[in-house]
């Protein structure tokens, strides 16, 4: 009994949940910011499809790099370099998780969002996964992947693409930036040690990490805003989007100052995980209440 409760486990942790739901809740995000005709179902589907792709993709991106994570301190125990679950089982099980994935949204989504799915799918394996090994870029590729689910919650509700919706496209993308510099930079060591040319491994001392995730920041609050310019969302969401980012530009602002950065990049770490949940949901909200 045990045994069976740990395997499942197991292939639990291979379909990175918490990185999965990051995926339904923005592609969410994107449905609810649409105001579609209220569909139980297809919103259900929605959340299924989103799912079974990004658990499949992590399943894939996990296959993919065993022998990386084998290396690095924090990813060594995942399932399959600690010999949890053999990497043929992986293969099949994220294999035919994308695929049923992409068919199920094709059929009960929509095309649009079965696009977008497949834009995920193949941004993230096929060009972030193998870029981590020889582009320095490699960030800014996989901030691509992230920032797909947003457009297939859009387009599920649209079936197309509005100013809105590449606005969310565009807040993810940046939001990205300081969030993984900031993972980046504490675990450089990690990186190093498997020669992944990212910028937290080529800068020694930081202070080019820390004023890109600023710049970043900075134009993300911009961005977050633009909602409001451009008469889509109201005040009441500017004032919100607005204090939410000044306190993330400051968190990036101390991680530029900081003397000591490890400490300094976990509050900002940690103030991007907080940042994006209550930006978006105040975008939602607006929408809903005020429009």
């Amino acid at each position: 009994m045990s045994s069976a409760a740990a395997k499942f486990s197991d292939y639990l942790e291979l379909t990175k949940p918490r990185l999965s739901l990051l995926s339904v809740l923005t592609a969410l995000v994107g449905y609810a910011a649409a105001r579609p005709p209220r569909n139980l179902l297809h919103l259900l589907s929605l959340v299924l499809a989103t799912s079974i792709a990004a658990a499949g993709v992590a399943a894939l991106n996990q296959w993919l790099e065993v022998e990386t994570d084998a290396k690095m301190h924090r990813t060594a125990d995942r399932p399959i370099p600690a010999g949890k679950i053999p990497t043929g089982s992986a293969f099949v099980l994220g294999g035919l998780m994308c695929v049923f994935a992409l068919f199920y949204t094709f059929a009960l989504v929509g095309r649009l969002a079965c696009l977008f799915t497949l834009l995920t799918i193949v941004s993230y394996l096929c060009f972030y996964t193998p870029a981590k090994r020889w582009s320095r870029w490699s960030t800014e590729i996989g901030a691509v992947a992230g920032a797909f689910p947003p457009l297939i919650g859009w387009t599920a509700a649209e079936d197309r693409v509005s100013a809105l919706g590449w606005i969310l496209f565009g807040i993810l993308f940046l939001w990205q930036i300081p969030h993984f510099m900031a993972i980046a930079w504490t675990y450089r060591d990690d990186y190093s040690a498997v020669k992944f040319p990212m910028l937290p491994v080529r800068d020694a001392s930081g202070r080019r990490v820390a004023g890109y995730s600023l710049v970043a920041a900075v134009l993300l609050v911009l961005l977050t805003l633009l909602p409001v310019y451009l008469g889509l969302d109201s005040v009441w969401y500017a004032a919100a989007a607005g204090g939410c980012g000044l306190w993330f530009v400051w968190r990036a602002f101390e991680f530029l100052q900081a003397e000591v950065r490890e400490f300094a990049a976990r509050r900002l770490f940690f103030a991007s995980i907080a940042y994006l949940p209550m930006t978006l949901g105040a975008l939602v909200v607006d929408r809903i209440v005020f429009y």
